[in-house]
């Protein structure tokens, strides 16, 4: 299996898939990331397979093609909800790219198709991640420079280097990157202090992208120990 590094690298967007069930092994191994994940972070993800219509209806645009696989992203509604679903989200999508899937997030392009999710009360769906075997592997798009995004230079650890060009490989809604990382220095505790930002969109999803981002940026600079600031 390719490593989560890797899996950064090659992962990119696709909107069109081939009609191919994902087989019991595959939906298993998605299944039980599934629930790892809203083990450990509260959210209520669920996984819907065989299911045609979520991304072929009229709120379907964006180029989306043979989607019959989808991650629904729902949790209670709170401030962080988003940030959490862009963190966790993203581990379902890079475990995705490991095992051979394809994968694209969804802000509005899908439609709630009834019967297929459920919330229980308080919670809200986020956006949905389409997934399954794309008719091609997608393709890289212009990025932001390490310098519009951060703080990164020669002055600062390579393992922080290395996290913001893993950021910037994060998928962010249309493409927007707004977000933007600063190394502080070394806290009281002996550890180092890493803050990231959200840029204002008219887009929106700058919580969501953020999460990704920070996903990213901690596989990439691992195994630095570091402490993210909580300042806003």
């Amino acid at each position: 299996m390719m490593t989560l590094i890797e899996a950064i690298q090659t992962r990119h967007s696709v909107r069109r898939y081939r009609e191919e069930p994902l087989s019991e092994e595959i939906r298993k191994t998605v299944q039980d990331k599934v629930e790892q994940v809203n083990r450990e972070s509260g959210l209520h993800v669920q996984l819907v397979v065989n299911e045609p219509k979520a991304f072929s209806g009229p709120m379907a645009y964006g180029k989306f093609s043979g989607v019959t696989n989808y991650l629904v992203m729902a949790g209670k509604k709170a401030d962080d909800l988003d940030e959490k679903v862009g963190y966790y989200g993203e581990q379902l999508v890079l475990l995705a790219q490991q095992i051979g899937l394809n994968t694209c997030w969804a802000g509005v392009s899908y439609s709630k198709v009834p019967g297929t999710y459920e919330l229980a009360k308080g919670e809200k769906i986020a956006c949905y991640i389409a997934l399954g075997y794309g008719e091609s592997a997608g393709c890289d798009h212009k990025r932001k420079s390490i310098s519009e995004v951060s703080n990164a230079g020669a002055e600062t650890p390579d393992w922080f280097n290395r996290g913001v060009e893993a950021a910037l490989l994060a998928p962010t809604a249309v493409n927007q990157q707004k977000f933007y990382i600063e190394y502080l220095g070394i806290r009281e505790e002996g550890l180092p202090e890493v803050r990231i930002k959200k840029g204002f969109s008219i887009v929106g999803y700058t919580r969501m992208d953020m999460g990704i981002a920070k996903l990213h940026f901690e596989i990439a600079a691992s195994p630095q120990r570091f402490i993210w600031s909580q300042a806003k």
